[in-house]
């Protein structure tokens, strides 16, 4: 990846103009991964041109290959060839603060939601995450399982997580995705984008990729030897940063089964935050900032959000830094390609499962409740009206109906 202007410059010279850049994008880029993609493309590619076009497509390519929130990535990458690592993490900062933010406001205020008005807004939230899950879960299964072989991983994953929940069924069943891709995807095309160039040596990528298989390995059994809640909290959503193949709606169900079902926040406060991430401009997994504020016990509040919010990104910002030297050669590798096309399949099915539970047992209790769910449906994928404004007539909707 070159840079198209001043490139003998000193790194530390772009640093205020990746700041620039990239906090008008955590400000303005609402609509999901694949929308941040295109105002990425737009501000990046065709107004600053810091990457021609096809060193941006080989990009995108390399993130939707790898776990972790795709336009995130797409961005600490940007920031790392303009201005190293301190302006990949200056990127990566400025596009997650305006969303981290916005959601911590919210878990503050939860109290202003008590009473029967409070609850419909709260309501209105959770029946939106149906129509949001919902949208991920048809998007995906056109893209990712188009064909009878990938629709059957899609389905035993389904079959798994139903039969074995919790973090270890969603693990089983991307392992199964991607061992099952080795025998089912093994005819499908092969792919090849071009050329990446970002100067970074190999060995400094192969100490960082140490760095992120070490913790994915330490950390469970320091958490398990722990009485910290505070390593318990960074462990769980470490793990859940690590896992999420698919873009940043598959960490809905890792996420569930690390806070939900450990008792450390309530299905309906979840759904809530989860409706309220979709409001706010920036990546979705900001909504850890979210969880982290309203878990119980400490820490929380504050300190908790930094350390969700920390946990849950750096696993992909550690394997895009260690991939990036040798992701030329490796995504030439028609096993590699197998193998992630059966993941993907796989992350399709934990989705559509997390879609049945917790998201629609949660919110539709009412015939009135799946009407509005599926109006927000309707709006979202027929109508493409923006998710903020779908969320906030969802919320005016389920205040409406608790007044009814």
């Amino acid at each position: 990846m070159q840079e198209t202007s001043d490139t003998g410059s000193p790194e530390h010279q772009h640093w205020g103009e990746i700041l620039h850049a990239f906090l008008k994008l955590g400000l303005t880029s609402f609509g999901g991964p694949i929308a941040h993609l295109g105002y990425f493309r737009d501000e990046l590619v065709t107004r600053r041109r810091w990457i021609s076009e096809s060193g941006y497509a080989d990009l995108v390519a390399l993130c939707q290959f790898l776990p972790g929130p795709a336009s995130s990535q797409v961005g600490f990458a940007l920031g790392l060839s303009r201005g190293g690592f301190v302006g990949a993490l200056i990127a990566l900062t400025a596009f997650t603060l305006p969303s981290a933010l916005l959601l911590l406001v919210f878990a503050y205020s939860a109290s202003a939601f008590e009473g029967l008005l409070g609850h419909g807004l709260i309501h209105g939230l959770k029946l939106v995450a149906v129509a949001v899950v919902a949208q991920a879960v048809c998007g995906m299964a056109r893209n990712l399982c188009p064909d009878r072989a990938r629709a059957s991983i899609a389905a035993g994953a389904v079959l798994i997580v139903v039969f074995l929940p919790g973090a270890l069924g969603q693990m089983s069943a991307i392992i199964s995705g991607a061992i099952a891709g080795l025998w089912l995807c093994k005819n499908l095309p092969i792919t090849d984008a071009g050329h990446l160039n970002i100067r970074l040596s190999k060995s400094k990528a192969l100490l960082v990729s140490l760095i992120f298989f070490v913790l994915l390995i330490a950390l469970p059994l320091i958490a398990l030897t722990s009485s910290s809640q505070a390593v318990a909290l960074f462990e769980a959503f470490y793990r859940a940063g690590a896992l999420v193949f698919g873009g940043g709606h598959v960490v809905l169900p890792l996420l569930e089964a690390s806070v939900v079902e450990t008792g450390w926040i309530d299905a309906d406060s979840f759904l809530a935050g989860y409706g309220a991430a979709q409001a706010v401009p920036g990546p979705l997994f900001t909504f850890a900032a979210y969880l982290g504020a309203v878990v119980s016990p400490e820490p929380n509040g504050i300190l908790g959000a930094v350390i969700c919010l920390i946990a849950i990104f750096l696993p992909g910002m550690l394997l895009l830094a260690g991939v990036l030297p040798f992701w030329d050669d490796l995504r030439k590798r028609s096993g590699v390609q197998a193998a992630m096309a059966g993941a993907n399949s796989a992350v399709v099915g934990i989705l559509a499962a997390a879609l049945y539970d917790p998201v629609w047992t949660s919110a539709i209790l009412i015939p009135p409740d799946f009407a509005v769910a599926f109006v927000a449906f309707i709006l979202l994928t027929v109508c493409k009206v923006s998710p903020w404004k779908v969320v906030l007539l969802s919320a005016m909707a389920g205040a409406g109906l608790s007044l009814s």
